[in-house]
């Protein structure tokens, strides 16, 4: 999926590969404490080598996972999505999605939405949880709003 973001930015969204586990390294590193925080929930200085096999070596069935990366740096991750399917709730995964400090607040979170609760009632997800600090906002909004396009995707998926 392409798109342009409001600043002129040209993105692509693509799933995630077990090869971009240095570009995924590369990326933390260049988000600031604050975004870091907004996403761990705590600081976080590298990815373990396990941590990224985690992150990149994904089945798109039960861990689904997008990165974005500059159309014409397409070794430049500028955002991560994913969610992880509940063993428990089955019809439930866990969602998270980090955007590079520079292009937040473009749509680029909510375009990763999309192509996440997309993937999600294809695969039978019908409910997103998220641990996020109450004090981030954004986060906030940005479930909100890919909660409504999953409500909006499953009852088509159910009638078809």
């Amino acid at each position: 999926m392409r798109l342009h973001l409001p600043n002129g930015t040209q993105v692509r969204i693509r799933p995630i590969r077990s090869a971009d586990k240095l570009l995924l390294a590369d990326g933390l590193r260049r988000l600031s404490r604050e975004s870091v925080h907004r996403r761990f929930l705590s600081a976080k200085p590298r990815l373990t080598a396990r941590e990224l096999r985690y992150l990149t070596e994904v089945d798109m069935v039960d861990h689904v996972a997008y990165v974005a990366v500059l159309e014409h740096r397409p070794d430049m991750i500028i955002g991560v999505g994913r969610w992880v399917r509940d063993a428990e709730r089955p019809d439930e995964a866990e969602i998270a999605i980090v955007i590079g400090d520079a292009v937040q607040n473009l749509g680029l979170g909510t375009a990763l939405g999309r192509q996440l609760a997309q993937a999600a009632v294809a695969r039978g997800i019908r409910r997103f949880t998220a641990t996020m600090l109450p004090e981030n906002r954004a986060a906030h909004r940005l479930l909100e709003k890919i909660s409504a396009e999953l409500d909006a995707l499953a009852p088509a998926a159910v009638a078809a």
